[in-house]
């Protein structure tokens, strides 16, 4: 039996890896940069939300999977933080908290290997991606953060999109500057 639903054909939409910054990132949550030890707690610090359950801080091996998402996810009950641990550039699809996201408020970071991001509650997002082969990245989340809290749209059947991460060439960045 064939089913009557007509599929939409996916497009394929190239989003730009927009440089991190602090004020940038801020609609999906907060960048975490060095700062010296002996500063005491301020708003630079992460502002975490992880009353919901035991907080869970591992250490994820992930594999090269190209530049392409299709899924996005968000987790409703607590923040995340990602960072990678040998210093090198990752990328990070993110939406603004909503009970689903809006494609065309998706954007894509480039976050530098020297800070961490923390993602809101809600926060909608797609990565780590990176061009190396493989990246180790720190995760603090909850212990059952990815089995009870872990709310998937998958782009590609919803919206018929795919998103593809592009690098903002030197050209283009001394455009927006």
């Amino acid at each position: 039996m064939t089913s009557s639903l007509a599929h939409e054909p996916t497009r394929i939409t190239h989003l730009p890896a927009i440089p991190i910054t602090a004020e940038a990132f801020a609609p999906f949550g907060q960048v975490i940069w060095p700062q010296p030890d002996d500063i005491p707690f301020n708003l630079q610090d992460a502002q975490l939300h992880l009353q919901n359950g035991i907080p869970r801080f591992y250490i994820m091996q992930l594999h090269q999977r190209g530049r392409r998402f299709h899924t996005i996810t968000r987790h409703g009950a607590c923040t995340q933080c990602l960072g990678a641990i040998e210093g090198r550039d990752w990328f990070l699809g993110v939406a603004a908290p909503s009970i689903s996201p809006n494609p065309e408020d998706i954007q894509v970071f480039k976050i530098t290997g020297n800070c961490f991001v923390k993602l809101a509650v809600g926060t909608w997002h797609a990565g780590p991606y990176f061009d190396d082969p493989t990246l180790n990245f720190y995760n603090l989340e909850l212990i059952d953060t990815n089995v009870v809290d872990h709310t998937t749209c998958d782009l590609q059947k919803t919206y018929g999109l795919t998103i593809e991460i592009d690098e903002i060439d030197e050209i283009e960045i001394d455009e927006i500057e």
